[in-house]
């Protein structure tokens, strides 16, 4: 009896349900709506993602350079060694690379690797153009001269004549905070293709690559952030447009030139010690002792 009262009751409380959704079948609970707003809601998020990424791209990439590494022909009618403009048609371009703005005085930051025909030349007919946006949009080159340079930590220093045009330096960030993981990009000029970003994570930290003389740069910030050749020098940058490393190096797989997706950047506290050194000295802080 006491099994039978179970199954009544049941069955006493579902009828009332089903006739309450017969009379009212309109009030039934739609799938779809309910599964739409989580997709809106997504698509809305992607979307917000999007417009930051682009937005960052548009506060950053003014304040990044285009470096082209140019061999002047010297003047066949001249009796002196008088070179040529750098804008000359008959300048052979003899590599790429990409700088950023240190400040509103045209200092420009790059790696020593991407000058260092310019630095060691001895004929006088090394030059490097400079390809720069200034803070209105507008685009003009300008010689850029060396300063100083660090072959230790595979840095140099360019000067821009930007008399007339007003530069918008980076914003520097820190790179003692960061974290493996967090997101980063990559602004520069690979193959020469001007304006590129490339997006990643910070892959790993304390990485050691080989400096141009030969000893280790130690601390450098491996990411999967895409650094080909003509980004070297460009800024790494985080997700607030803060420079965190100065895109260096990256493996490339073995007899293709194709880089492996293991790249690396120079730590921006690195960069912060020595640059200021650069521009006042010519030398680093390590020569002068």
């Amino acid at each position: 009896m006491k099994r039978r009262a179970l199954i009544f009751s049941s069955t006493v409380l579902i009828s009332p349900l089903l006739n309450f959704y017969n009379t009212n079948s309109t009030s039934l609970p739609s799938f779809s709506s309910a599964t739409a707003l989580p997709l809106q809601s997504r698509e809305d998020e992607l979307q917000q993602e999007e417009d930051r990424i682009v937005h960052l791209f548009q506060e950053t990439s003014p304040s990044v350079v285009s470096i082209q590494d140019l061999e002047l022909a010297k003047n066949p009618k001249s009796m002196s060694n008088e070179v040529i403009p750098i804008d000359d048609e008959n300048a052979k371009v003899e590599g790429t690379g990409s700088g950023f703005i240190w400040d509103k005085l045209g200092h420009i930051v790059t790696n020593y690797h991407v000058v260092a025909k310019l630095a060691t030349d001895k004929s006088g007919s090394q030059r490097c153009k400079v390809c720069l946006v200034d803070a209105k949009g507008n685009s003009f080159f300008s010689e850029g001269k060396i300063v100083g340079y660090d072959q230790a930590y595979d840095l140099a220093v360019l000067k821009v004549d930007a008399e007339g045009y007003e530069l918008k330096p980076v914003v520097l960030g820190t790179s003692n905070d960061l974290r493996v993981g967090q997101s980063c990009f990559a602004i520069g000029n690979p193959y020469g293709f001007e304006d590129t970003l490339t997006t990643g994570v910070v892959s790993g930290l304390g990485r050691e690559i080989p400096s141009p003389n030969g000893r280790a740069i130690r601390g450098a910030i491996q990411t999967d952030a895409a650094i080909n050749a003509g980004n070297s020098g460009g800024p790494l940058i985080n997700s607030y447009g803060h420079v965190i490393g100065v895109n260096t190096a990256t493996f490339t797989r073995k007899g293709t030139g194709v880089s492996s997706g293991v790249n690396f950047a120079i730590p921006i506290d690195t960069v912060v010690k020595t640059v200021p050194y650069l521009i006042v000295y010519g030398t680093p802080y390590s020569d002068r002792y």
